[in-house]
């Protein structure tokens, strides 16, 4: 590659910008973004090493941005998919109106420092004025063609003071489907000046650059020319590893492309190359020990493959040996906070809780990484009001929680470096078993520790620690975790307590600890559910959000609201702190329980559900049909996401059960699967037996407006009756379907 002197000059910068950090007094190895294992290096060298690497100047800059934003939005968000096919006419983006300073003030609202939008999606649809495409906003009737949103969004940004940072798709399905497409058009590479001129359309920018390359990488490094000098300081420029299709064994010149941003924009971190990696899901689920140094097999500053990282260890002790460098690269906690990367619609798609965003941030940003949260714009260029509302919400609790003045050890006696919010100033703990004592003034309640290392100076070294509280005349332990690095979110329940002891459990050299901080967050009391397994056992637990879409398997109420009490009652009576105190699962006849939860001296809503028979000793005597993939068993299996489906026909249709026993019958309750509106049971009726051959109807039941609301639904038989077999059939369906659906079918 020959490069001219602005390339020169512009490595000339960087290099000057990343500063190690000091070395200290006595050692030999010296601080680094990459160390090279030598062959002759002993477990015990490769771990000194990993105690020595640093985030560099830039990945610094964006761990403390903490809490970003994704944009995702073109033509997807007008036709319902995830992903587009490329062919789409541009008219379909009709848009009539943007508001992106609505956006910037929601995420400012939120305490997100910076915003990345999708310029440039898989479809190849780019959202900014390019000269070398007509396949974008310029092709619209957007503002009659000249709008341009990332430089909207650029100028809110301004404004409200946010990073701005760009998506650009590799992957281009429009440039591989036109029939002149570049992707893949197995065109030769030579030597190309970048930018390409363009007749009419001169940059202000004039340094120019030459990479021996292919057509489409030309067009990928003119596009991002435009991007890196027009649109103001690029923070973030994000590489999406996901490739709908490839064509024609294209191949990309990453180093050219790495050579042009380090240049147009020396202050952006890249992503999913060597500063910034994938987390791994999408889910917002986050690993326990999230270490950001991690071994690589190839020196990742001239590598050009950087391979999903999804395995749940990267960096212990045991995948550090096996190593041939070893790199400093952040995690980013990517999510969406809805059900999709595309704004669908405002009626059926699911919209993440307050609780379950703040517990992500607490998890992601409180575990190592960055949590970047996705909010698409809707078709009317603005951010959904339910959207905005949780974004709000979530902004409100991080500044209550975390916000200034929020440390309640701003006045405590400890080591100092750790308790004058400079995160410069650190202190040096001797290894194992140091410790050190924070005193308060006054005894304080805290729920929360925050703590972070030196990262930039002495990089990640602690491994496994403890905080302690002195309660009632002793030490005790109040939360317990691995690794810290940038920073350590420890939750735990209310502890009011005048003294707070730090212990190392386990290190990498000497670890330096930049900040210690206790804080509170008070929670409300959360919502029960109230479940039954199969054995008839009943639990009561914070309720879980119900999100269809890429499930993290958290349960954010319960994370948040740590130290509430729950009280029940198994007689229909309202339950009251007098209550017996629910502390295991529950063996229980069919019977009403309801339950509250009360945190902070706050009861919550009561919940409440009608249990039945335990189903464990239940088998099929029979239905009309039922689909391979969605068997009868579905319907009493106590899992509420399987369910039974017939095959296409006439009504009525059944299901025959065998309890295992007689028993006393005063209803059932039916819950329909919520996939689709598909069978679900408007109407039918419940007959009984005692013998499996002859029926006699015990109740009808109507359930209306399942679609709407598809709950569980009670049926209840006027005077009980003694049965062993249940045949329930329905005679009608929501929207007429013909075939009968249910998700889980209880009997009390």
């Amino acid at each position: 590659m020959k490069e001219f002197a602005t390339i020169l000059l512009g490595a000339m910068l960087l290099s000057a910008c990343a500063t190690p950090a000091t070395r200290e007094e006595g050692d030999s190895i010296p601080y680094s973004n990459t160390i090279l294992i030598d062959s002759s290096d002993s477990q015990e060298d490769i771990i000194a090493k990993a105690a020595h690497v640093v985030p560099s100047p830039n990945q610094l800059a964006a761990l403390r941005n903490e809490f970003i934003a994704f944009v995702h939005f073109g033509p997807n968000t007008f036709t319902g998919r995830e992903w587009g096919s490329g062919m789409e006419s541009p008219s379909v983006f009709a848009l009539e109106e943007l508001d992106t300073d609505q956006w910037c003030r929601a995420m400012k609202a939120a305490g997100m420092k910076m915003v990345l939008l999708t310029v440039k999606h898989h479809d190849g649809f780019v959202l900014w004025q390019s000269r070398y495409t007509d396949h974008g906003i310029m092709s619209t009737g957007f503002r009659d063609g000249k709008g341009d949103i990332l430089a909207d969004l650029s100028a809110s940004c301004r404004k409200y003071g946010l990073k701005l940072g760009i998506y650009l798709s590799p992957a281009d399905l429009f440039q591989i489907e036109s029939p002149d497409g570049l992707y893949g058009n197995l065109s030769g590479y030579s030597l190309r000046t970048i930018p390409r001129e363009v007749p009419g359309r001169p940059f202000k920018d004039t340094r120019k650059f030459e990479f021996y390359v292919d057509d489409y990488n030309e067009y990928f490094l003119n596009q991002l020319f435009e991007l890196l000098t027009e649109y103001g300081p690029v923070h973030e420029v994000w590489f999406d590893g996901a490739h709908p299709k490839r064509k024609g064994g294209q191949k990309y010149n990453y180093k050219a492309w790495k050579e042009l941003i380090h240049t147009l924009a020396p202050e952006a971190v890249i992503f999913g190359r060597e500063d910034v990696r994938w987390c791994g899901n999408e889910a917002g689920a986050t690993r326990p020990t999230e270490w950001n140094v991690i071994p690589y097999p190839d020196d990742p500053d001239t590598t050009t493959v950087f391979p999903d990282r999804t395995a749940p260890d990267l960096g212990s002790r045991e995948k550090l040996y096996a190593g041939r460098y070893l790199h400093y690269q952040q995690a980013e906690t990517n999510t969406s906070i809805r059900e999709g990367w595309f704004w669908r619609d405002d009626t059926r798609q699911g919209v993440r809780s307050a609780d379950d965003v703040f517990d992500i941030y607490e998890r992601s940003v409180g575990g190592n990484s960055t949590f970047l949260l996705n909010i698409p714009p809707n078709t009317s260029g603005r951010f959904s009001d339910r959207d905005v509302a949780v974004l709000e919400e979530v902004g409100r609790r991080i500044e209550a929680t975390y916000g200034p003045g929020t440390d309640l050890l701003a006045k405590a006696k400890g080591p100092k470096a750790v308790l004058d919010d400079d995160p410069d100033t650190f202190y040096t703990m001797e290894g194992p078993g140091s410790e050190f004592v924070v005193t308060m003034k006054k005894p304080v309640t805290i729920n929360r520790i925050m703590i972070q290392e030196a990262v930039a100076e002495r990089g990640e070294r602690v491994e496994a620690h403890a905080v302690d509280a002195w309660l009632d005349g002793q030490w005790q332990e109040i939360a317990s975790a691995t690794n810290i690095g940038y920073k350590r979110i420890l939750r735990f329940g209310d502890v009011t307590t005048d003294r707070l002891r730090f212990r190392l459990l386990g290190s990498r050299h000497s670890p330096a600890i930049s900040s210690f901080s206790a804080h509170y967050y008070r929670a409300g009391a959360p919502q029960l559910t109230i479940s039954q397994a199969a054995d008839g056992t009943v639990t009561i637990a914070p309720r879980r959000q119900e999100f269809n879409w890429k499930s993290h398997g958290e349960n954010a109420s319960a994370n948040l609201s740590a130290g509430c009490r729950i009280y029940y009652t198994v007689d229909g009576s309202e339950p009251t702190e007098a209550s017996a105190e629910y502390t295991a699962p529950l063996q229980l006849q069919p019977c009403e329980v309801k339950a509250i939860a009360v945190l902070h001296g706050d009861a919550g809503a009561v919940a409440s559900e009608r249990t039945g028979y335990a189903k464990a000793g239940w088998s099929l005597l029979g239905c009309s049909s039922q689909m391979d993939s969605y068997p009868a068993s579905a319907a009493f299996d106590a899992d509420p996401d399987t369910f039974w489906c017939t095959e296409k026909g006439a009504m009525p249709q059944y299901i025959a059960l065998d309890l295992g026993a007689v028993v006393e019958l005063r209803g059932f309750a039916y819950m329909p699967q919520r996939v689709s509106p598909e069978g679900m049971m408007a109407a039918g009726r419940i007959k009984v037996s005692s013998d499996g051959r002859s029926w006699k109807e015990a109740a009808a039941f109507e359930f209306g407006n399942l679609v709407n609301d598809p709950s569980k639904r009670y049926c209840y038989i006027d005077a009980p009756v003694t049965a062993r077999y249940v045949r329930i059939e329905a005679t009608a369906t929501e929207g007429g379907s013909r075939r009968v659906a249910a998700a889980e079918l209880d009997i009390f």
